[in-house]
Parts: C-alpha cells; structure tokens; sequence
C-alpha cells in the first residue's frame, strides 16, 4: 500500500470516528459557546518544505484526534525561517510551496479543524513577501492572512512588513495573531485588547540559539505580562529544533497553564472557556487606559499637589 492511499485512509479513518447522529460533523464556526480546544504545535521546523509538511499533516491529525478546535504552528512552519534556514529567497521554490499549501488547506476541510500556519506570502514584481500566518477555515479555505508587523534587522532583508491586525472568532471566542518579533511591542496588544479579542495565538521561530541565550527566560515572562495587562489568553508556539525553548499556554491572569519538552516536537492540548472567572486586578479601569486617561479617581486642583518641588 503506497502513502498515498495510507493517508487517504487515515482521513477517511478520522471523518468516520468523528460523525454524530450517523452525520458528519458540517465546517461551520461553530456555536457561540465561548470555549475552544487549541493544539499548539512545534515540531524541528527546516528549509525542507516537504519534511515540514510532513510533521505538519501528522500534527494535524494528532490535534483531531485530540479533538481540538484548531491547530496552531510555529513561523514560518511551512517553508522554514529565511536565514537560520533559507539562506536567500533567490530561488526558493514558489510552485512546491503552493502544492504543499494547498494539500495543507485540503486536510483541513477533510479533518474539520482550523489551522493557523506559518509561512511566506509571495508579492507581485520586486516586492519582497511577506512572513505570514494563514488562517485556514474547515472549509478549506483560507479565511484572512495576518503578516508580521514588526521585522526585525534581519527579516528586513527578506520581507515586507505587515500593516493590519487580523481577528476571526471560533465557537464564539474572538482570537489575534501575532508573530514573533511583534512581542517586544505591547502596543498591538493593546490594539488587540481594544478590539475584544479573547486569545492571542503568537507563533514564533527563536531556534537554533546558543545554550547561554538568555530568551528562553524572557520571552515567556514578557508574554505572561502582556496578557496579564491585557487580559487574554496567549497561545505560544516555537520550532523544536535545537536549541529552543517550548510551546506554553497562558492564561488571562498571566499564569503558564502547561507547556511542551524544549526540543522535542509535540502538540500541545490547552482548553479555555471565555465565561471562567480569572483574577484581573485592572478590569475596573482598563477601560479608562485604554482611552488614555493614566489615573483613576478624581484629581483635584490643589496649589499643595501642583507644586512638587516641596514637603
């Protein structure tokens, strides 16, 4: 039996075990109950389109068969990280990408599962692309695409930055994207707050770092307090590849709820529920921040407060 018809089985395998009521389950959005089921995923993300493909399509399976709502992958997943990876996009295989996309946006409709998938979006002429995030809907569809806003020094050289937030709501829970260098920037946190997102699913690619790199440390700290300010929860996904650190799941109150083995790929399987009472000591006048006033409470008009050169 060739691979072909393995993983052709495999599918029709998971479409028969997920039927209700002798019904297949429809691709929709699903119902406004405010909980989701997220599959953070990483894996040993490479230059090779078809081997990331591989760990992906696996991946992909492994979330429906956990049963979640939607598969979350690191950046640039697909086609691998121009520079640690891609040396140059001089000759990068466009027409493999495409096919391998492709297949991706079919497994997705076949399995029902939203999947958010790092890659490269290529742009007109001399036009740089963009390093972006598809939204793949169970339709097998591309729903929107969200392209990395901030870039650092070196994506520069190889992309075009983004210009647009991207949301889209599953099961009634309003989610953003984010990729990467993009956390080192709370104000589009702060956009994503304003909008009424719920989750944040960031995608990164900080891999193939030095054993004394010190962003192993930073980067879940910095991520725990954007959304401890904010109050959304924030998916978190990285290339397993060595040196890295691991997928982690926060919750809206900043705390790390769970997270993979740095290194070593796997999918990991994090519930929330948008009606959960977690503690948000700012709730009360965030939305007075968020309008630009950086008080609370009545101010006065005081010559004793005015003068502030006394005692």
């Amino acid at each position: 039996m060739n691979k072909r018809i393995v993983s052709i089985f495999i599918i029709l395998t998971f479409n028969y075990l997920f039927m209700t009521g002798g019904h297949a389950q429809t691709a929709t959005i699903g119902p406004e109950t405010g909980k989701l089921r997220i599959a953070s995923c990483q894996f040993p993300v490479t230059a090779g389109i078809n081997a990331n493909y591989q760990f992906i399509k696996e991946q992909m399976i492994e979330a429906k068969q956990k049963r979640a709502d939607i598969a979350h992958f690191p950046e640039c997943a697909l086609t691998g990280y121009t520079g640690p990876d891609i040396k140059t996009l001089e000759n990068f295989n466009w027409e493999e990408l495409h096919w391998m996309t492709d297949s991706i946006v079919s497994l997705a409709k076949e399995l029902n599962i939203w999947v958010v998938l790092g890659s490269i979006h290529r742009l007109s002429g001399k036009n740089k692309p963009h390093n972006c995030l598809y939204v793949i809907s169970p339709e097998g569809k591309v729903a929107d695409r969200y392209d990395k806003r901030f870039c650092t020094s070196g994506d520069l050289k190889h992309f075009t930055p983004g210009d647009h937030f991207t949301t889209f709501k599953v099961n009634g829970v309003k989610i953003g994207l984010l990729i990467c260098f993009d956390y080192r920037f709370p104000e589009l946190y702060r956009e994503y707050r304003k909008s009424g997102c719920d989750l944040i699913l960031h995608s990164f690619y900080q891999a193939r770092l030095e054993i004394d790199n010190n962003r192993p440390i930073i980067v879940p700290i910095i991520e725990q307090a954007h959304s401890a300010t904010n109050h959304f929860y924030i998916s978190v996904t990285n290339s397993s590849m060595p040196e890295s650190w691991p997928c982690f799941f926060i919750t809206p109150e900043g705390l790390v709820k769970n997270k993979l083995t740095k290194n070593i790929p796997g999918v990991l399987i994090s519930d929330i529920d948008i009606t959960e009472d977690y503690e948000d000591a700012s709730k009360e006048f965030r939305p007075d921040a968020l309008k630009g006033k950086l008080n609370n409470g009545v101010t006065v008009s005081d010559p004793l407060s005015s003068d502030r050169t006394i005692y």
